[in-house]
């Protein structure tokens, strides 16, 4: 009688099993530098008008150029004569005065607007949205032109107006009306961007949460002020960060309407058209320099002074 010894089974190896799941460096490799080769384009134009100017900027900003001295090394000396500059400080005065009133003018008006059509579900509502968008849509210069000829009081349609009931056209652009002028320029072009943020905010908003306020007795208006609201406070934030730092930058409207405001816009009107005249009209490059990274300080200095109090409450409306 014979016994016949049956084969062991092969222990499976795993070598076949750690080759398939070991990283592939060389896919991944590939793969990044695919990456890289796609952003390369925006890499470029970004360090070639933003990253590189600005470290020009600075590099001039650090030094002073004299007829008779020529260029020397000043360091922070024309910072600490930007920040005693009187022109400076009248135009960083008049933008922070113009922030102060425009941001919460903007902030209703686009804010009431976004509550307002997020009720309407209809044709009206999408004709609506596209007609308060579309003022951002225009180029701030065309924009800026268009404002002009209406304000005007010689060439524009007030003059018509005004003149048929044998009256005269108001300077809208003078020294005590300009101020309102721009706000209502500046709404107007910048409302309906801050509109489109706040209603898309809006429509993330789960409907039921809206039920069961109204089941537990909350009108419309208590709906919008005490569920709707603090609920998008993160992009209220956002479009708040948004305008201040657009309005520190005041430039292109007030350097537009300048030739139809017969003298209030002044070359020291904002920081940056001051910056502007010194740069192009006086040829002073590096104080220029020096006043435009001055108010970029002003800015980071307000942001972040709102950004610490709006964390430190937790929310907008908290």
């Amino acid at each position: 009688m014979t016994t016949e010894t049956l084969p062991r089974p092969a222990h499976p190896t795993t070598r076949g099993t750690k080759s398939k799941n070991k990283p592939n460096r060389q896919g991944i490799r590939q793969k990044g530098a695919i990456g890289w080769i796609f952003i390369s384009p925006f890499l470029a134009v970004f360090l070639l008008f933003l990253v590189i100017p600005l470290g020009y900027a600075l590099y001039l900003s650090l030094f002073t150029k004299g007829l008779a001295t020529g260029t020397t090394f000043s360091g922070i000396d024309n910072y600490v004569k930007a920040f005693t500059d009187p022109s400076f400080l009248k135009g960083a005065g008049f933008v922070l005065a113009f922030t102060a009133v425009l941001v919460p003018v903007q902030m209703i008006v686009s804010v009431a607007a976004a509550l307002v059509l997020d009720e309407l579900a209809s044709r009206f509502a999408r004709l609506a949205r596209l007609a308060i968008f579309l003022p951002y849509a225009i180029p701030a210069v065309i924009g800026a032109l268009m404002w002009g000829f209406l304000y005007s009081p010689t060439f524009g349609p007030l003059d018509g107006i005004f003149g048929f009931f044998g009256a005269q056209a108001p300077l809208l652009l003078g020294p005590d009306s300009i101020f309102g002028s721009l706000i209502n320029v500046v709404t107007w072009q910048w409302a309906g961007y801050y509109m489109i943020i706040v209603f898309a905010a809006l429509q993330g908003i789960d409907p039921s949460i809206y039920e069961a306020a109204r089941l537990d007795g909350a009108n419309s208006w208590q709906i919008a002020l005490r569920v709707k609201l603090p609920m998008v406070s993160n992009a209220l934030v956002l479009i708040l960060v948004f305008a201040v730092i657009g309005t520190l930058q005041f430039f292109t409207e007030p350097q537009i309407l300048a030739p139809v405001a017969n003298g209030t816009v002044t070359p020291d009107f904002t920081p940056n058209i001051y910056a502007y005249n010194l740069a192009f009209t006086y040829a002073q490059f590096n104080y220029a320099s020096a006043i435009s990274f001055a108010l970029g300080i002003v800015i980071f200095i307000a942001v972040y002074v709102f950004l610490f109090f709006t964390r430190k409450r937790g929310s907008v409306f908290a």
